[in-house]
């Protein structure tokens, strides 16, 4: 197993373990074999189990498995804070204490605000008092180092990286995700100020595993190099020294046999233009069925009215590549679960976006087409309950 430094020279294994899909049975988290599978893991040098608080069973299973095997020690935990949940001073006090009842333990290592949208909503957070509550928990060792996970754009997760003192983040990025989401332009802006970068969707929830297209796959096929789909995706992302930890949820045995085999024998700088390129070629495969040409640059943002641009044709591209769920997820995560809303259907039609769009894109004709498929019935509906409950 590979090794990179967080910000405090703690050594942390370049495979991480996503705690969020342990292995089930009858509906329940199946302990028995989840057990099986941490064991491996961490006898394969695997220390970074990420898990959270709104992840059902999640927190306990973890908990319950380090504690029986007595090997709490010789991991690191990073748990999630729910935000959108609290309302106050005391609700934070709660909740996290429930937490570490949960974990079975007195600390956690790595702590994030959990999906933190944007700066208004950790301004709202600091209104709450939670830069003295998380003081006071890394002054008494409760908590150990503070962070954060993102999805959205690259302008406001670089706007995030510079609102605090921040000790690590986690973010969506893969091949697929090079210049979207956070992107290469928010993982580097996070290196250069010195904060390790924790990759999550490092396969695209399957996607650049399970549902290639056969163009993409004969890609591979042909290669001169071979490894799986899933072992480029990760090597892609190892090859790069700004990538901390990647995690990896993995639900079976032999997946965590075959990537700790890969963690172990990929190298920074082992691949080649010549690599770069076959991926780039695999990216174009799987774009063909795109419905919007948009690369995620993010020069048509600001928007005036706030819409998230490259988010929205992000969500609107998933659809038709992978299915109407996982673009509606992808849209109520980049719209809908912030302050204030980025939806398309706050387009004003000014045509300010389309003076800096590289690509020519009709931006305003593309934005009315996704809002008709995006914002239907189930979407308003989930909208005013999210705002009810959370209240932003």
């Amino acid at each position: 197993m590979h090794y990179r430094s967080d910000k405090y020279g703690n050594q942390l294994s370049v495979l991480g373990f996503g705690c969020m899909r342990f292995p089930t049975k009858a509906g329940r988290i199946d302990l028995e074999e989840t057990e099986r599978e941490l064991l491996t893991a961490i006898q394969g040098g695997v220390n970074y189990f990420d898990t959270a608080y709104i992840y059902p069973g999640s927190e306990a299973a973890l908990g319950e498995i380090l504690e029986r095997n007595h090997i709490r020690d010789q991991v690191y935990i990073a748990t999630k804070l729910p935000h959108y949940l609290i309302k106050s001073r005391e609700g934070l006090e709660k909740l996290f204490a429930e937490e570490l009842r949960r974990l079975r333990t007195d600390h956690v290592d790595y702590y994030l605000m959990h999906m933190l949208t944007d700066t208004d909503t950790w301004n709202r957070m600091k209104e709450l008092g939670i830069e003295d509550w998380l003081a006071e928990k890394k002054a008494s060792g409760a908590i150990r180092q503070v962070g954060f996970s993102y999805h959205g754009n690259s302008d406001m997760f670089c706007r995030l990286i510079d609102a605090w003192d921040w000790d690590f983040c986690q973010i969506q990025y893969n091949y697929m995700d090079e210049h979207s989401q956070a992107g290469r332009k928010g993982l580097h802006h996070a290196h250069s100020k010195g904060i390790p970068v924790i990759i999550m969707e490092p396969l695209r929830g399957g996607k650049l595993v399970n549902r290639l297209p056969e163009e993409a796959k004969q890609i591979f096929a042909d290669y001169k190099i071979q490894h799986t789909p899933a072992q480029w995706a990760f090597r892609w992302l190892w090859n790069q020294p700004e990538v901390t930890v990647v995690l990896s949820g993995m639900n079976s045995d032999e997946m965590v046999r075959d990537n700790i085999r890969t963690a172990s024998t990929t190298e920074i700088g082992e691949l080649g233009p010549e690599e770069e390129e076959m991926l780039r070629k695999v990216v174009r495969a799987i774009n063909a069925r795109m419905k919007v040409g948009c690369t995620g640059c993010g020069y048509c943002m600001p928007c005036p009215k706030n819409v998230d641009i490259p988010g929205t044709f992000a969500a609107y591209n998933r659809r038709y590549q992978e299915g109407k769920f996982w673009g509606f997820v992808d849209y109520m995560i980049c719209t809908m679960l912030r302050k204030n809303s980025t939806a398309a259907s706050n387009c004003v039609k000014c045509g300010k976006c389309e003076g800096h769009c590289p690509q020519h894109i009709p931006i305003r004709e593309k934005l009315s087409d996704a809002q008709k498929e995006l914002e239907g019935p189930l979407y308003r509906t989930i909208r005013k309950a999210v705002r009810l409950f959370a209240k932003f």
